[in-house]
């Protein structure tokens, strides 16, 4: 009972979270859909199962010789014609978004976590920018100055009646029924005038290929094709962990994480090397053509070089961010993203919190874990989950003079 009281910060967000009744039917119901419709694309698919096993294999040689492909993903965008940087810290990504994307300017950006990580959309405003978010989840979160409770579902944890709610009172849009479809449309219509104006489109990565600078991302709304190509500017902010060989090794990782996110085929599969350009005029090469005139790609390190010496924290590096694990954790079920960091919860999030926040935050909320080892069993990289919460355990007790 001792520990349980040392860890009173992270008992009161789960236990806050308990006492929401929504929140918990809404996340029983997402686990639920999630179980099933995995289960169903690897019954219809098992060549899935063998990519997994693929992708891991591409993931350890990253990890393994992790600098040399970051220099490598580095020269193969210049010469593309992307224009990379090396983040190390947030502070230094932050400020090379806003060189990028300057003052007073309309920004659009797709759903990405390590956005979140850097408090970039925040960042951004607070240099006088206008920054909406384009995917539904992720717009909805912002509209409640929220934070995402899930990797892939950012919203699972706003109802139908909250959405509309938000919608109508945040936006202004007028909604009737308020069911789902009704949200979209009304969504998609004020969304449309954004994407067309807007001045800089920033977005994550699924994987970037250290051969080619390709850049991957998987989707389903539509709109990071848009926020990617109808601006000036595209702007990737990632992480160096999103880093694979070649491009065949890009492609499948982005293919697996559709799977074991239950969406498989994924509806979009976006490829970016370089900006636009066309050399249909005596095949002269000119670029900014109907897409970007300049693409940036910030990758970021916050701790993720460290964590890729380190004998247990450089098993997380393999994480491909699906969010299966999220879903078959009983103690996420019950609280969502509120156990965790700041921005990372639930099994995978004890692991990403101690590499990119703190190694103090991860290994207090760790003290939740079950060690029910169920989040091993789903995790397409077979990534030791409950391995990393026991060894943040032992960190915290050792911390705390509770070790024997």
């Amino acid at each position: 009972m001792g520990v349980l009281q040392l860890v009173s910060r992270v008992l009161r967000e789960v236990e806050e979270a308990l006492e929401d009744d929504s929140l918990r039917r809404a996340l029983e119901r997402a686990a639920e859909n999630n179980e099933r419709n995995v289960a169903r694309v690897l019954e219809r698919h098992p060549e899935v199962e063998h990519l997994a096993r693929e992708v891991e294999e591409a993931k350890k040689s990253v990890i393994e010789r992790l600098d040399y492909y970051i220099d490598k993903a580095m020269e193969s965008l210049r010469r593309v014609g992307a224009r990379p940087y090396l983040a190390e810290t947030p502070e230094e990504a932050r400020e090379i978004v806003a060189g990028i994307v300057g003052r007073g300017k309309l920004v659009v950006m797709s759903k990405s976590m390590v956005a979140e990580e850097l408090r970039l959309r925040e960042h951004l405003e607070a240099l006088g920018n206008r920054v909406w978010e384009t995917d539904l989840g992720q717009l909805l979160v912002q509209l409640e100055n929220g934070r995402p409770m899930h990797t892939i579902a950012p919203a699972v944890h706003i109802s139908r009646v909250e959405a509309a709610r938000l919608v109508s009172e945040r936006l202004g849009l007028e909604l009737s029924s308020g069911s789902p479809e009704e949200i979209v449309e009304a969504v998609r219509r004020f969304l449309r005038e954004k994407l067309v104006h807007a001045d800089v489109g920033i977005t994550g990565a699924n994987a970037v290929a250290a051969d080619t600078g390709a850049v991957f991302l998987v989707e389903n709304e539509g709109n990071i094709r848009i926020v990617s190509g109808l601006s000036r500017k595209h702007v990737v902010v990632t992480g160096v962990d999103k880093i694979m060989p070649t491009i065949l090794d890009a492609f499948k990782a982005v293919l697996v994480q559709a799977a074991y996110a239950g969406l498989y085929p994924p509806t979009y599969v976006n490829v970016t090397a370089g900006p636009s350009s066309t050399a249909d005029i005596e095949l002269h090469r000119v670029y900014g053509a109907q897409g970007p005139r300049e693409v940036h790609v910030v990758l970021v390190d916050n701790g993720r070089r460290r964590a890729a010496r380190h004998p247990v924290l450089s098993e997380q590096l393999r994480c491909i961010r699906c969010g299966r694990c999220q879903l078959e954790c009983p103690v996420w079920q019950q609280s969502a993203n509120h156990w965790g960091g700041r921005v990372y919860g639930g099994p995978m999030g004890l692991g990403w919190t101690a590499v990119t926040e703190s190694l103090e935050v991860a290994a207090e909320a760790a003290m939740l874990c079950l060690g029910c080892m169920r989040c091993d069993l789903v995790c397409p990289m077979e990534i030791p989950l409950s391995r990393i919460a026991a060894w943040l355990k032992r960190q915290y007790t050792r911390r705390m003079g509770l070790s024997g």
